[in-house]
């Protein structure tokens, strides 16, 4: 999804600093049930949602006007219902609202203020249906200061580790859930095909059984974990060939020339999310076979008539507005006839809404087709337990706030499992206790370049400061002691190290933002000081470990990698750094693999040669003891 406008928080909404533990207790409560009185009732005076608990959701449409269940099928961006969010929720009661934003920068309470004044417009409104808040909770609740950023899943590919991607999962959920965010535009269960794809760092792997693996473990674990996931983006956009993207870009949102067979393996990953139990499913912007996937009825409908899908589709931000040769409400109402439940519309929502209205009565989209798309929205609701507790007055979570010590360490151990490890020679790893350790490079000490994009930010979170990271050069020095070693920062000291390790890696991108043409760590989206910091390494002369954080496994010059003793792979950690410092030092071995082949060039991309074959990656050996 696209980044939009800078979002301000009205200054009411920002008065309540209470955490989510003081929210739990029982005068929070009581203030929460009194805004919430002057709810819509039914006729004997009960509030409407809790008479639709009792209802099927088919029950439930049958209540509601054209206009309302049109309502239901459209998602504005939160920027457009902010700054009066109960009024406007109580006139208009939209199905869901969506949060991408730059300046979104909330804190646990913050976000409960903000869900319960929409929620409290919603249920407050004539239809009185809750509403469901979405977001991309990518790796964590990104959106949420102080929450726990695990790595993203080209990390989690590396590490392979079903149980703990379900534990990932589960605790993302959980932190989604006290920020009364439950709804997760995630995981991407996309092949990645092409590594110069600025999406390759949200896919697990090349390889669609990890993909099936990994993608159907996180979906578990964030379902058992009190969310409601959903599985992206439907189907074959990262097959999109090179020069295809849509509006001048590289890759993004391309074209997939697949043959039938390509395209049923593709639909077997889907099915595995299916049965996994994920609650929704998203649209992909690409276009396969020349047909955008946003008016692709033949495959969206399949989900639905012959893959078991119960669940309901939505598109991607502002998608429907590409498919092509059609005006807008033309695209409207392909969009809905293909069979698209809900529509990420984050400007034009209203004018989707009528359009929908106007089409069903002058016979454009069928009312069938509209009561399938709201009973599906409300099943998903009714599930979750919107109609049972749309307030979260009785919410259970596992953790009193965001950012506990017990996720930081399911985190930090997906980063250990995650790393790997390309070259040590001469056993310059694990670092020896009593060695003095010089460390430099752009991504040594950068929360931003570590955890990547789509963490407080789209995109653009350069040199933001993300409150909860450690970076590697933090996590050394709190625990040289620990290790045994003198960290070193300062270069007039550098002369008395044993050992160098330098970190470099790539800039914070998304998207399209992330497509390039050169591939290459010292590139166009390389660090800017990642050349400067190589030559630091190489004038000193001493043994060099090399660690790599970027979102992809990039291009590396020859003659660099020759002269480095050892190199690891570190992906896009995020917030944990010190599983990179207990690796290095010896407090665990290396167990990651790569999850995608490594090129030498990009010539090779789309041939059967590379560097480095899938499944790569070495270890400290048979003899190995962790150091205690």
């Amino acid at each position: 999804m696209k980044k939009a406008l800078s979002l301000l928080l009205p200054l009411t909404l920002l008065l309540s600093s209470v955490s989510c533990a003081e929210k739990n207790n029982t005068d929070d409560k009581t203030q929460t049930t009194t805004s919430a009185q002057e709810i819509t009732t039914a006729d004997d005076g009960t509030p409407k949602y809790q008479k639709y608990a009792s209802m099927t959701p088919e029950e439930v449409v049958s209540q509601l006007t054209l206009e309302q269940k049109a309502a239901q099928m459209v998602q504005p961006a939160i920027y457009h219902v902010e700054e009066d969010p109960e009024n406007i929720m109580k006139e208009n009661d939209y199905g869901s609202i969506l949060g991408e934003n730059t300046g979104m920068e909330f804190t646990s309470s913050e976000w409960q203020e903000m869900i319960s004044a929409l929620q409290t417009g919603a249920i407050g409104s004539e239809a009185g249906i809750p509403f469901v808040y979405g977001s991309d909770h990518s790796h964590g609740v990104g959106y949420c200061l102080g929450s726990v950023i695990f790595p993203h899943n080209i990390g989690v590919g590396a590490a392979n580790d079903e149980e703990l991607t379900y534990k990932m999962g589960q605790a993302v959920a959980d932190e989604a859930r006290i920020c009364r965010i439950p709804w997760n535009f995630f995981p991407v269960v996309t092949q990645s095909v092409d590594p110069r794809w600025g999406r390759t760092y949200e896919c697990y792997s090349s390889d669609l059984d990890i993909i099936s693996k990994l993608g159907s473990a996180y979906i578990k674990g964030y379902i058992d974990g009190g969310g409601i996931s959903c599985a992206k983006h439907f189907f074959g956009e990262g097959s999109a060939a090179y020069g295809t993207g849509e509006g001048g870009y590289l890759i993004d949102r391309g074209e997939a020339a697949l043959s039938d067979e390509e395209i049923e393996k593709l639909l077997k990953v889907y099915q595995d999310m299916i049965d996994a139990g994920t609650q929704t499913i998203m649209i992909s912007h690409a276009m396969l076979n020349g047909v955008k996937m946003h008016e692709n009825k033949k495959y969206i409908m399949m989900l639905k008539e012959e893959m078991g899908f119960e669940g309901f589709i939505v598109s991607d931000w502002e998608s429907i507005q590409h498919i092509p040769d059609k005006t807008y409400d033309e695209q409207v109402v392909a969009a809905i006839n293909a069979g698209i439940d809900m529509l990420m519309e984050p400007e034009r929502f209203d004018e989707a809404r009528e359009i929908i209205a106007e089409a069903v009565k002058n016979g454009d989209i069928t009312e069938e087709r509209v009561n399938d798309a709201v009973t599906r929205i409300i099943k998903v609701k009714k599930d979750f337990g919107y109609f049972d507790d749309p307030l979260f007055e009785n919410i259970s979570t596992k953790q009193s706030d965001v950012g506990s010590q017990e996720y930081r360490d399911i985190a930090e151990q997906m980063v250990e499992e995650s790393l790997v490890l390309l070259k040590n020679d001469n056993d310059v790893l694990p670092l020896k206790e009593g060695s003095s350790v010089y460390i430099i490079g752009p991504a040594s000490d950068d929360a931003s370049v570590q955890c990547g994009g789509w963490t407080l930010d789209w995109a653009e979170s350069y040199t933001r400061n993300i409150p909860g990271v450690t970076t590697p050069l933090e996590a050394f020095k709190a625990n040289a002691e620990k290790y045994g070693i003198t960290v070193i920062t300062n270069p007039d000291e550098a002369v008395n190290a044993d050992v160098v390790v330098n970190f470099v890696g790539e800039q914070v991108y998304s998207e399209w933002n992330g497509d390039t043409e050169d591939l290459k760590l010292c590139g166009e989206l390389g660090l800017e000081k990642n050349r400067k910091a190589i030559k630091e390494a190489e004038d000193l002369g001493k043994p060099t470990v090399t660690c790599i954080i970027a979102g992809r496994q990039v291009l590396i010059d020859e003659k660099d990698y020759d002269k480095w003793d050892s190199v690891v792979m570190c992906y896009l950690p995020g917030s944990e750094g010190k599983g990179i410092s207990d690796v290095l030092c010896g407090c665990a071995d290396f167990s990651g693999k790569l999850p995608s082949p490594w090129y030498s060039s990009v010539k090779q991309i789309g041939t059967d040669e590379c560097w480095l074959e899938k499944g790569y990656g070495l270890n400290y050996g048979e003899d190995f003891t962790p150091h205690s």
